[in-house]
């Protein structure tokens, strides 16, 4: 009985733990890991009323093609620009349009095995569900 008393504490303070990463640190901090080399962006989504929405998002590149992931709990922005596909986004000061494009079947496949999440990304973020993966192509001037 105590070893249930034990396990059952552990997996609350996990859950406490990974609701203050998702939604306090990554969701309103926003934070930038740059400087752990992850290349970042903001992606600048609008809702139906016409609001926009920044987010900032890690960034990676696989066949010269540009994509963000939702993997979080917190999934806003991934809905915001399947609803409303044309959407801003900043990297290095550069604000770019850009048409955002769900990804799927041998093309999924093969951005998520170029890119796994670690054992220890998906820990710290609760083991989230699967991920989504989008495809920024650029709008032509």
């Amino acid at each position: 009985m105590r070893f249930l008393k034990w396990l059952g504490a552990t997996l609350a303070v996990y859950v406490v733990f990974v609701l203050a990463f998702e939604a306090g640190y990554l969701g309103m901090l926003q934070p930038s890991f740059e400087e752990q080399g992850i290349p970042m962006l903001v992606l600048t989504t609008t809702d139906d009323a016409g609001n926009s929405h920044d987010r900032m998002l890690a960034r990676f590149e696989t066949d010269k093609n540009l994509y963000v992931s939702a993997h979080h709990w917190t999934r806003g922005w991934h809905r915001r620009a399947i609803d409303n596909p044309n959407v801003q986004v900043r990297i290095d000061g550069d604000l770019s349009e850009f048409v955002a494009v769900p990804v799927d079947g041998e093309e999924f496949r093969r951005v998520a095995a170029a890119h796994p999440l670690p054992f220890m990304v998906r820990f710290l973020m609760g083991f989230p569900p699967p991920r989504d993966v989008l495809r920024l192509d650029p709008v032509a001037p």
